[in-house]
């Protein structure tokens, strides 16, 4: 999170998202058409970690239809119902509210009512008892 969404921002967040576990090559990573996501420096970071770039087309708004989901649920489980008194403040209870509890301990209808956590774990599970 911060003041103005950067290429400098994006790529953080890429970082952050690859640092733990690097994707599989041809991960298909799927993003709006801001600027942002066009500029050099992003595309290189994606190609360089073979991941696939996949960007909504113009105007149209279900490409992106499961971050807007998600989006919609952060706002109407915590951001509607709280005002925060600093950015700083924001941050950290929005990154709890996805670390702790969305991804943790919120179950997911469409995921077999598991949590994004053990719909990720029993599915590498799976993948090594095969």
């Amino acid at each position: 999170m911060n003041e103005r969404m950067t290429t400098d921002l994006i790529i953080q967040a890429l970082f952050r998202a690859t640092d733990r576990k690097l994707p599989e090559k041809g991960l298909v990573l799927h993003s709006d058409r801001g600027s942002q996501y066009y500029a050099h420096d992003y595309q290189d970071r994606l190609k360089q970690l073979g991941i696939v770039s996949s960007m909504s087309g113009k105007g149209d708004c279900w490409d992106n239809a499961p971050m807007e989901s998600f989006r919609g649920t952060l706002e109407n489980e915590l951001v509607h119902h709280r005002k925060f008194k600093t950015r700083l403040q924001a941050k950290q209870e929005i990154t709890e509210y996805i670390e702790i509890f969305y991804n943790r301990q919120r179950k997911q209808q469409k995921s077999n009512y598991l949590s994004p956590a053990e719909f990720t774990q029993r599915y590498y599970a799976n993948l090594l008892a095969a």
